[in-house]
């Protein structure tokens, strides 16, 4: 394999989870979706379960491959010291229908959880398996339409009001025990309880919620819960709304998601930037195996303020860059940009969002990608410029 290259451009999997929208990524992008299948994510990385491929010397060659070959150079020698791979996986996620209900464990939680599997001799593909490697998975996401999503716990007595209000009998209990104890412990008892229920008590629980709801469903809240009751029926997830933020980004608009933090994406179209990592805990909405005991373990059960879920971008000069506080990854917004200056420490892809990118180093070489279409620059690069009439992300360490 040769290194003179600069600039290649990538082609990359796309994922057809059920979930996916059919539309979105072509009315975006203007990506050929001919089956008519779910389109639900593009991955820009070099992940096993959906590595992209660039092209070395003509000929097709994973990411993955093409890092191996020479880590130092083109990830960067501190990036391979500390990760020994590409230590993030950027991604363009479609969202017809609502994710599960996820949290994702810490980094010291991961190793732990994940030698404890392998120990076990779980297989790594098994339904049951909660650790599929030994990393964290925090992540941003950069909303292109509006995205509704839930972050974090609600504020203890705005739990408890919700709680209140529905009146279920089969819970009053669980409700009390919360209004008695609203700190992190009664709430995270209250949270396993709720995810605990089965059998004619969660049946009949989740049915009188609907009741609420569909007398409520004027109220944007438990339209929502409507809405979800339709993709998954008789889910125990039908309560989350009550304990989690739930918010709209609008476009331009992001959020991070931190490690041991329940989460979900609802419907939309964005971008997101995580850490290389599959690892996911569920916690309602899905059909998927359920491990509360560990779900519980990996979750602190406190409150995230409203108001602070957004990130406030730094902006310099007309460009956006997020302050992401792990050092798996970095992400940037560059808006009609000319002729701007880059340095590379690390690898990093670009992704044009609205409009055709150029790229050109001072050896001579350019690459122009339309909207939809990513470009790897590997370490070495050093320089470059960037030229785009609309909006392109950035992904680097």
């Amino acid at each position: 394999m040769t290194s003179s290259p600069r600039f290649y451009r990538m082609h990359n999997v796309i994922q057809d989870y059920a979930w996916g929208s059919t539309t979105s990524i072509g009315q975006l992008f203007g990506i050929e979706n001919p089956e008519g299948k779910p389109q639900a994510e593009i991955w820009m990385g070099a992940h096993q379960n959906g590595c992209s491929q660039i092209e070395v010397d003509g000929k097709p060659i994973l990411l993955s491959e093409f890092i191996d070959a020479d880590k130092a150079t083109f990830i960067g020698t501190e990036t391979a010291a500390t990760f020994g791979e590409l230590p993030y996986l950027f991604k363009v996620l479609a969202a017809e229908k609502a994710l599960s209900i996820q949290v994702h464990p810490s980094k010291a939680q991961a190793e732990d959880g994940f030698a404890r599997e392998e120990e076990q001799g779980i297989p790594r593909n098994a339904g049951n398996r909660n650790y599929k490697d030994p990393n964290h998975k925090p992540e941003l996401v950069y909303a292109l339409t509006p995205y509704q999503a839930m972050n974090g716990f609600r504020e203890f007595a705005d739990i408890v009001s919700f709680f209140r209000a529905l009146d279920i009998e089969e819970i009053h209990s669980l409700v009390e025990a919360l209004e008695a104890n609203q700190n992190e412990l009664g709430l995270e008892c209250f949270f396993e309880a709720m995810l605990s229920l089965d059998g004619e008590v969660k049946d009949s629980s989740v049915a009188k919620l609907l009741v609420f709801a569909e007398a409520h469903k004027d109220e944007e809240l438990f339209g929502l819960i409507l809405d979800l009751a339709e993709q998954y029926p008789g889910d125990i997830g039908l309560f989350a709304p009550l304990m989690l933020n739930t918010l709209t980004l609008q476009p331009g608009e992001s959020m991070f998601l931190y490690a041991c933090t329940p989460h979900a994406y609802l419907k939309g179209t964005g971008l997101e930037i995580m850490a290389n990592s599959d690892n996911v805990l569920r916690a309602g909405l899905t059909p998927k195996y359920m491990d509360v005991p560990e779900l519980v373990s990996c979750t602190q059960c406190v409150p995230i303020p409203f108001d602070s879920l957004l990130m406030t971008p730094q902006t310099e000069n007309g460009i956006e860059h997020y302050p992401i506080p792990v050092p798996d990854f970095k992400f940037s917004v560059y808006q009609q940009a000319n002729n701007v200056e880059l340095h590379t420490n690390s690898a990093e892809i670009l992704l044009a969002v609205d409009a055709s990118l150029t790229v050109a180093h001072t050896d001579g070489e350019t690459l122009t990608i339309a909207k939809g279409e990513s470009v790897f620059i590997p370490a070495n690069a050093g320089a470059y410029l960037a030229n785009s009439e609309g909006k392109f992300a950035r992904a680097y360490n």
